[in-house]
């Protein structure tokens, strides 16, 4: 009986977890795609006369306005377009390459499972900040650019999650048959192998993607990464340093709105977590 209850109220809390989650990044993602309908000019619109409103004063400025008389609702709703594009890209970029380089170092081993691991282990030593100053150092900062770092620091992640379980499932009855009947290798990455990595790779890529949003704000915030003329939510805390103590709504909502979306992703991915591997669960 104890064990029922607890086990409701653990179905319970997760699909609490479920529903908060789908809230806070569904409501970001349907502001952010209707940012261009809801704010034409992009938050780029300028009125000295309206510098530094405080928010809730008045309905043309519902959440203020930065030094420059910028409305920070459209800069926020509208620079959350950048942190999502590289968010997705990157996760995108690396789960194609590290899953393909964990698949090909756990299956055919020997040569391609030593070379690519020790890329793998040279990439991890390297400090993050390290490689990103050495990287817009040479190719300077951009969208894409960032894109790129934050594939070729993280498609390393998913190439050992997905070499540990194929050196696993390599063994395993069902491909053993597989290979004495003659199937060839790459149907039996693409048919057995590839969908059984599917979920944890889900969960890993959820939890990259809030990772990815905090990393591209950091960069930007310290100018390495997004081009500071393009709204983001790294550079409107950046250009709102100097204000934390005369103007706070100008740094606090754009934060707010980094925190809502990584909260978000954190419960769908802990979520994801428990339903694809619920043998895995945490006790709560």
């Amino acid at each position: 009986m104890a064990n029922a209850t607890t086990s409701g109220r653990l179905s319970r809390f997760k699909a609490m977890e479920f529903v908060v989650g789908i809230l806070l990044f569904g409501t970001i993602c349907l502001a952010v795609l209707f940012a261009p309908l809801l704010f034409p000019d992009g938050g780029t619109k300028i009125d000295l006369a309206a510098r530094l409103t405080a928010p809730f004063q008045s309905f043309a400025h519902v959440l203020g306005t930065d030094p420059l008389g910028r409305d920070v609702l459209a800069r926020v709703v509208t620079g959350g377009k950048v942190s999502l594009v590289v968010g997705f890209a990157s996760v995108v970029g690396s789960i194609f390459v590290g899953v393909a380089m964990g698949l090909v170092a756990g299956y055919y081993r020997g040569a391609w499972d030593a070379l690519l691991m020790r890329f793998v282990d040279v990439q991890l030593a390297l400090p993050f900040i390290l490689l990103a100053i050495t990287f817009f150092a040479i190719l300077g900062g951009s969208l894409v650019n960032t894109i790129v770092l934050l594939i070729v620091s993280q498609c390393v992640q998913y190439a050992r999650l997905v070499r540990g379980s194929v050196l696993s499932l390599r063994e395993r009855e069902f491909i053993l048959s597989a290979r004495a009947i003659g199937v060839a290798d790459r149907n039996i990455i693409l048919r057995h192998l590839l969908p059984n990595l599917l979920g944890p790779v889900i969960v890993l890529a959820t939890l990259n993607f809030a990772n990815n949003i905090l990393l591209e704000s950091s960069l930007t915030f310290l100018g390495l990464g997004v081009d500071p003329t393009i709204p983001s939510w790294g550079g409107m805390l950046a250009d709102a340093r100097t204000y934390l103590q005369t103007a706070w709504w100008v740094s606090v909502f754009p934060g707010l709105a980094i925190l809502l979306t990584v909260l978000g992703l954190n419960l769908l991915g802990d979520w994801l977590r428990d339903s694809l591997d619920p043998t895995g669960r945490t006790s709560r």
